[in-house]
């Protein structure tokens, strides 16, 4: 059981993209601020000079930042924070996923890049259908697997052959999230394949 959990944690880590870049960079902007804030708060206990600004110079220029600007800055600004704010708040709860998929095992933890499989069942269906190697292209997404066929010009390919194949190729990998297949043969065919 603890294995298991172990080995579910690794496919994730493994799979969603760390938040940490972003954690550290507001972390560190915010803490720059607030540093600076308490320096200034120090200096002006001590009645020293102010590095940027002192603590009752900034609350002066708060206090008449709404009258010396026009209103259509204010709105910007406050967009402006409302952006930032809605990013970093997306930032903190979507998911962020990256190119792969986990593969189930009762052993150990899988995980295998969306290029790995895209490459994996266009040579799949590439052979079904008897096709050269730069006429089957394959992207995979999260959900979803798009096989674009380009047969060669007055050669029929066996559209159900390449669909049986490229399902019977997902079906070997048994990942842990179900993709569907989406097969789209061109009308136009390749030159001299």
């Amino acid at each position: 059981m603890n294995q298991d959990r172990s080995l579910r944690r690794l496919v994730r880590r493994e799979i969603h993209s760390s938040r940490a870049t972003a954690s550290v960079l507001t972390a560190s902007v915010l803490a720059v601020v607030f540093l600076w804030l308490a320096l200034e708060s120090v200096l002006a206990l001590l009645r020293d000079n102010p590095v940027l600004a002192s603590p009752g110079q900034l609350g002066h220029w708060l206090a008449g930042v709404p009258d010396k600007t026009i209103p259509a800055g204010l709105v910007a600004a406050g967009a402006a924070l409302a952006v930032l704010g809605l990013v970093l708040l997306a930032a903190a709860t979507a998911g962020g996923r990256r190119s792969r998929h986990a593969f189930h095992s009762d052993r150990s933890a899988v995980v295998v890049d969306g290029e790995v499989i895209a490459s994996a069942v266009s040579r799949r269906a590439r052979l079904s259908a008897g096709l050269a190697p730069g006429q089957v292209t394959t992207t995979v997404s999260k959900r979803a697997v798009r096989v674009q066929v380009r047969p060669t010009s007055g050669v029929a390919v066996d559209r159900d052959a390449i669909v049986t194949a490229v399902h019977d190729e997902l079906a070997a990998y048994s990942l842990d999230r179900r993709i569907a297949p989406t097969i789209h043969v061109s009308k136009e065919g390749a030159l001299g394949q």
